[in-house]
């Protein structure tokens, strides 16, 4: 692998900024994790310090502060949620090129929270008195407050899945009729 050049190294700090984390590693904005960690490994070869020895001074500086931002790009690309988070802002911002590692995290954190909670106030008020309906034992008002919340936000779900949890508990506590009519 051949030795970044001090023009080389000088031009691509200047570009740093401009560079969106997929394009400074050098993937498609498709492109699967595989593919994502085989250009940051590729990256960070290119890039490392001893292999770059040559480098003094102020050209050292700028090649550690490009192979930061490799490795930034690295860790929000790699992660699902960090990277949906990146992508978001990306798409909402057209002049925003990178995103911090700390926003990133907040960022999918909030989106699992919501997620899981629900979106909506309405949402999130009826899932929570079903989780009080629940540790009551009180399963049908459970079922109508989940049913509820599902009226706010259809295509969440946790709350699909917690709503058929409680339907199947609910069967199997239904009494068995054993006499039948004739």
């Amino acid at each position: 692998m051949a030795k970044m050049a001090p023009a080389e190294v000088r031009a691509m700090s200047g570009l740093l900024d401009e560079l969106d984390y997929y394009q400074l590693l050098e993937v498609p904005s498709d492109a699967p994790a595989s593919a994502v960690k085989k250009a940051y490994y590729q990256a960070t070869r290119r890039l490392h310090p001893d292999h770059n020895r040559h480098l003094e001074g102020e050209d050292g500086l700028r090649l550690q502060a490009i192979a930061r931002r490799v490795a930034e790009a690295y860790q929000v690309l790699r992660d699902a949620q960090r990277r949906n988070a990146y992508d978001a802002q990306v798409a909402g911002d057209a002049g925003a090129t990178r995103i911090r590692l700390v926003e990133a995290k907040a960022k999918a954190g909030q989106d699992a929270l919501e997620a899981h909670m629900g979106k909506t106030p309405n949402g999130r008020r009826f899932f929570n008195l079903s989780r009080s309906d629940i540790d009551r034992g009180d399963l049908a008002a459970a079922q109508r407050n989940l049913k509820m919340a599902m009226t706010f936000e259809p295509s969440n779900a946790v709350f699909k899945t917690k709503l058929a949890e409680i339907e199947e508990a609910l069967k199997s506590r239904a009494p068995k009729n054993q006499h039948t009519i004739r």
